[in-house]
């Protein structure tokens, strides 16, 4: 079957205090795209009032959803399905990481081997602490296993070239993102993680590099321009990547600060 995955940031779920311009946009975008998986980073309020907003969003794009509470940052990360992929298990953690890891193992139609899915949002402070974010995500890389880790990794990939502006940063958003030696930006926490066995899907398929960060309505703020958010495979579930698409349009121009990027794989029965 042909798996279509969407994983974006969305800057505190598209909300701006009661402004929901932006969540109109990302629900558009959601919709005309219509992923079998949607992987949410910043599901911000969807764990107030029983779940009020996690609830209305299944029902706007009709996708089951899963949360994992954020409980220090209150930046929950979410998983969404839809049919016929069947959910398995679902686990959250929120005591190894800053946010929180979503991990939801799902049936696929006619497939013996389950797929698991991982969306994580790692810490934006520092690349020792995402280091040791990545050591609890290395595990899951088996080669003969099928697995997507997709999210926001506040991280530059030690495939890409220095991010555009990154000597510009104010000198607190610059250290965010500083190798060890403070000369450039660090790129340990993707190394660690290919060494792991993971693939970069997006280091495969988009010769661009196109960067995830910053959009264009939020240019000016904390980021260089750079890959940020990645879609990871292991092995197995690589073999099949067929496209990779950092969706650049008007609208995610001004929807959040983050670009989504769509991806598409093959997956044999």
């Amino acid at each position: 079957m042909t798996l279509t995955i969407l994983t974006y940031n969305t800057l505190f779920a598209g909300r701006d205090g009661v402004d929901d311009r932006r969540a109109a946009a990302q629900i558009e975008l959601i919709s005309g795209i219509k992923p079998d998986v949607f992987l949410m980073q910043e599901a911000k309020g969807f764990d107030a009032a029983g779940g009020a907003l996690l609830h209305a969003l299944e029902a706007r794009i009709g996708m089951r959803g899963f949360l994992a509470v954020a409980p220090r940052t209150g930046q929950n990360v979410a998983i969404f399905i839809r049919e016929p992929l069947k959910p398995i298990s679902f686990e959250a953690d929120s005591a190894n990481f800053h946010h929180a890891l979503a991990t939801l193992k799902v049936k696929l139609p006619g497939a013996e081997r389950p797929l698991t899915l991982i969306s994580t949002h790692l810490c934006p402070n520092g690349p020792a602490i995402r280091r040791r974010e990545a050591a609890h995500l290395a595990v899951q890389a088996a080669p003969d296993t099928l697995a997507l880790l997709t999210g926001d990794f506040n991280s530059a990939s030690p495939h890409d070239p220095e991010p555009a502006g990154f000597d510009e940063l104010p000198a607190h958003h610059r250290a965010r993102y500083l190798a060890d030696d403070l000369k450039g930006a660090d790129r340990s926490v993707l190394a660690h993680l290919e060494a792991a066995g993971w693939v970069d899907v997006g280091h495969v398929l988009d010769e661009a590099i196109t960067p995830t960060v910053p959009t264009a309505g939020f240019v000016g703020t904390e980021f260089a321009a750079m890959r940020c958010d990645y879609v990871l495979a292991t092995k197995a579930m690589a073999a099949g990547a067929a496209s990779y698409e950092v969706v650049r349009t008007p609208a995610t121009d001004m929807a959040s600060d983050h670009y989504p990027i769509v991806a598409t794989f093959e997956v044999a029965p």
